[in-house]
């Protein structure tokens, strides 16, 4: 009789330290907080205070850009001034293809009169 009972107390016991485990598995953390929208218009101007002026670059500064080797890099600065980036393109200074990669990278300021 003993025994028996030992048995249905090991059975009940190890049933609930089971559903306790499963409860425990079913509990969810609170998520982390979204970021303010003011966050996305520093996020912005950051991207943009990381654009290279194609206009006032040096070769190395340009050869820093993937895709743009010794030769892009010479072309780009013996073509100055460009009035808009899309002048690397429609001048052929560079190929399509590799404006479409580089364009969100660079910028081209005009000077201040």
């Amino acid at each position: 009789m003993k025994k028996v009972f030992i048995r249905i107390s090991a059975i009940i016991f190890t049933l609930l330290l089971a559903s306790t485990f499963t409860f425990a598995a079913d509990v969810k953390l609170p998520a982390k907080p979204a970021l303010p929208a003011a966050g996305k218009a520093v996020d912005a101007a950051k991207a943009k205070a990381g654009l290279l002026d194609i206009n006032t670059a040096s070769e190395a500064e340009l050869k820093a850009i993937p895709g743009v080797g010794d030769t892009y890099a010479k072309k780009i600065v013996a073509g100055r001034p460009y009035a808009k980036k899309d002048q690397l393109k429609s001048k052929k200074i560079i190929p399509d293809s590799l404006y479409e990669k580089i364009k969100d990278k660079i910028v081209a300021k005009q000077p201040k009169k």
